[in-house]
């Protein structure tokens, strides 16, 4: 069986969390070239290169990331235990990192989490948004413990994921008031001409609604397509044209935005995955949002 050297791995963190060898010499209290031979065994031993020089410091190399998660867990149980042994009760939150789906709406993943944060065991929640692709990689090395996303895993993809519907909901069209009262009569149809906002092409709500609207000969004029769902909204509240967004959040989209909803499409539907290595949901966070999701948002 082969051991890891906690040694050398103490030192590797030690030395990305201070970000040069000499701070971190500074704070172990030994030397340089000490530090540093002990890091090239590190390197050795795992076969990987975890740092990259970055101007006068050192950056972690995406391997070195994950290497860094790690430790940073085992480290920080050492100092749960200790703090066990001596009678004070340990409080180290368990860490949760969610990767967030662009376009997926900020309201959508607050609802989402929400309950996470609601359970007795403290959770340190870290939200972190990309593309989606990127994420799914980032899952894969274990960067993620979970990807919110409103698409499940395709069989192109090729890693071992498994994708968890949260739920589903229709889509909402808005307005400002000055511009929704224009649309709102014979909804659906009022759309053929009427100024959109929408998401961009690559969103699964997007190639939902195109598709739609081509099924029913509704020709709306898009002005504008976004990427992030909240400076879609920021355009809609001024004005600007119509925008789409899931029913699930209308109440609080009309409440934020102050913009008035002028109806419903129940035939598209708008989906929320989680995404996961795991065939099951085991995490307890994550277990309660699957459940909040099923029982609550989208009950």
């Amino acid at each position: 069986m082969e051991w890891l050297n906690y040694h050398h791995l103490l030192y590797f963190w030690t030395v990305a969390r201070e970000g040069t060898v000499a701070r971190a010499s500074k704070q172990l209290g030994l030397a340089q070239p000490t530090i540093s031979g002990q890091l090239q065994t590190l390197e050795q031993a795992l076969g990987e290169k975890l740092f990259v020089r970055s101007g006068r410091h050192l950056a972690l190399t995406e391997m070195g990331q994950t290497v860094y998660r790690y430790a940073d867990e085992i480290f920080s149980l050492g100092q749960e235990l200790q703090e066990t042994l001596k009678g004070r009760p340990a409080s180290r939150p368990v860490r949760l990192t969610v990767g967030i789906a662009d376009f997926i709406p900020k309201l959508v993943v607050y609802r989402l989490l929400q309950p996470a944060l609601s359970l007795t065991e403290p959770i340190h929640l870290v939200c972190l948004e990309g593309k989606h692709d990127r994420l799914l990689a980032d899952l894969a090395v274990h960067s993620l413990d979970v990807v919110v996303a409103d698409t499940p895993v395709t069989p192109s993809v090729k890693i071992r994921a498994f994708s968890h519907l949260l739920g589903e909901c229709g889509v909402a069209f808005f307005g400002a008031e000055s511009l929704a009262r224009r649309y709102w009569k014979d909804f659906p149809k009022s759309l053929d001409g009427a100024p959109l906002l929408m998401p961009a092409e690559t969103s699964a709500l997007r190639r939902a609604l195109d598709d739609w609207f081509h099924e029913n000969q509704i020709h709306p004029v898009v002005l504008g397509e976004f990427d992030d769902s909240s400076l879609m909204k920021v355009f809609g509240q001024e004005g600007l044209g119509l925008f789409p967004a899931p029913s699930v959040i209308a109440h609080d989209v009309t409440r934020q935005h102050d913009v008035v909803q002028i109806g419903q499409l129940d035939s598209v539907r708008a989906r929320f995955y989680a995404i996961s290595v795991e065939r099951r949901l085991r995490h307890p966070a994550l277990v309660a949002i699957s459940a909040g999701a099923r029982q609550g948002l989208f009950r």
